[in-house]
């Protein structure tokens, strides 16, 4: 598909020296990788607090920011859902938070579904309305913010449980080597577009339509996070809430370095959407693995709740269903509700949907319909993203989070901690971290006996919520604002 790029208008004037001075800016910021272009460079700004940019203009303070205003020193950035493209959940493991404290909250224009990311100090946060946001981790200051169109109005939908209006819902993905920012927006029409923008200053570098060809916008949701793997950024498609319409499950995979896009369409005649926020879960090889929802068939296999593995070019090498799929089908009881789990130390995966079954897995073979390692009932479904540490995975589901015990052959259950719905759980600082969706409270848990070590009250949360991590820092939405909690 033809991208369209818009510059942001710089002054015209003494225009060699600030070439010089942005150059020299963005060097300190962060050391470019071969992905970076003269042409990127030189559309790059220094970022000042306050910044406002609406689809490439960008209005600016008269004085620059403060000291307080400039990002941290070098701390581990969180690009993805659940911190990387294979989805782990993990975050530095020091220092402890050992005297959590509420550091800063900050009000955005929307409601945040989308999980934050954190790059060079900056926070990045996306929210329904379409806009994101850069705030600095250590203070709260807003360095800039970027509103990318008019969301959809969710009454004009068919069906869907998110509104009033519907805009940016899957997590955005930040190339670390290039400084790039990539994220979909859902714009009035509607139309499902993928952004490109600058990390540092927010301008919008390009923009492309990514509805999978023939598919209709109004039953499609783009609920997953966005993955960057083999030179793609991966992008993945389901159905609303409700079912409505002739949607299917997509994977889109977008080249970086331009060209056409790649696309995994599934067989069903309709539905089998890939909505798990999770997105795609991508090996460090390459492979990329997604699971799928409920399927229209009942009587033929056509890859509706099962777990697909994909080559980076999206073609289809290997699946796992479960023996009872067509029923699972008939009751909406999807294995896609939850996204794979890798565990490269053992060559396992690990699947979880509605019905509340552990599937363990071959990651190289996983065993088509009824081919699994083991199956266990551990608990009354599960819902959004997992983490894992070690052999230990963490699951949210609906009565419990469950942590279990993983071997190559085998599972079993390690702790439960059932006093609160927690959503999507991540690990950093010795805990492992979720929000209770019910009462707006973020839980830190321990890892080994899933005992409660802090709770903070967050007024505030969406379903599917998950924190990010980094030294000292637990970044949570938490409704219309994003919370950071510091670790003393």
């Amino acid at each position: 598909m033809r991208v369209r790029r818009r510059r942001c208008q710089a002054a015209q004037h003494h225009r060699g020296a600030a070439r010089g001075a942005r150059r020299r800016r963005i060097a300190q910021a962060w050391s470019f990788g071969p992905g970076a272009r003269r042409g990127h460079r030189a559309r790059a700004r220094a970022s000042y607090a306050g910044a406002e940019v609406h689809l490439g203009s960008v209005n600016r303070r008269a004085t620059p920011p403060s000291a307080s205003a400039s990002p941290l020193g070098k701390v581990s950035d969180w690009l993805e859902y659940h911190g990387t493209a294979a989805r782990t959940g993990q975050g530095p493991s020091s220092p402890a938070f050992s005297n959590p404290r509420q550091a800063w909250s900050v009000p955005v224009d929307a409601a945040v579904y989308a999980s934050p990311l954190i790059f060079n100090g900056r926070v990045i946060v996306a929210t329904e309305n379409n806009t994101l946001y850069s705030i600095n981790l250590n203070s709260g200051t807003v360095f800039w913010k970027v509103h990318l169109g008019t969301p959809v109005n969710a009454s004009t939908l068919p069906c869907g449980n998110i509104g009033p209006i519907t805009g940016i819902t899957g997590t955005p993905v930040l190339d670390s080597k290039s400084g790039r920012i990539y994220v979909v927006a859902f714009l009035a029409g509607p139309v499902h577009k993928l952004f490109t923008l600058d990390a540092i200053d927010g301008s919008v570098l390009s923009q492309q339509v990514v509805d999978p060809p023939g598919s209709s916008a109004a039953v499609e949701q783009q609920r997953g996070g966005l993955s960057l793997g083999s030179g793609y950024v991966y992008v993945t498609f389901g159905g609303l809430f409700g079912d409505c319409g002739p949607y299917h499950g997509y994977v889109i995979g977008v080249p970086l370095a331009g060209g056409a896009n790649v696309m995994y369409k599934t067989p069903a005649a309709r539905e089998s959407g890939i909505w798990s926020p999770m997105g795609a879960t991508v090996s460090d090889s390459g492979t990329v693995y997604v699971t799928i929802g409920n399927g229209s068939e009942t009587s033929s296999f056509a890859y509706s709740n099962s777990v697909l593995q994909l080559s980076p070019d999206l073609k289809l090498q290997a699946f796992f269903a479960p023996s009872n799929w067509a029923s699972l089908d008939a009751s909406d009881t999807d294995l896609g509700s939850v996204g794979v789990t890798l565990l490269p130390d053992t060559g396992r995966l690990i699947s979880i949907g509605k019905e509340g079954v552990v599937y363990l897995l071959d990651a190289s073979r996983p065993g088509g319909i009824g081919g699994q390692i083991k199956a266990q009932h551990v608990c009354n479904g599960a819902w959004g993203g997992t983490a894992w540490q070690g052999s230990t995975v963490f699951i949210p589901c609906a009565d419990a989070l469950v942590a279990i015990s993983v071997t190559p052959d085998s599972f079993s259950v390690a702790w439960r901690f059932g006093q609160a719905r927690l959503a999507s759980p991540i690990i950093a600082g010795g805990a492992v971290w979720a929000i209770d969706v019910t009462t707006s409270t973020l839980f830190a848990l321990s890892p080994s006996s899933g005992a409660v070590l802090y709770q903070l009250r967050l007024n505030g949360g969406q379903h599917f919520s998950t924190p990010a991590a980094t030294e000292g820092y637990v970044v949570v939405p938490a409704g219309n604002k994003i919370v950071a909690v510091a670790a003393a």
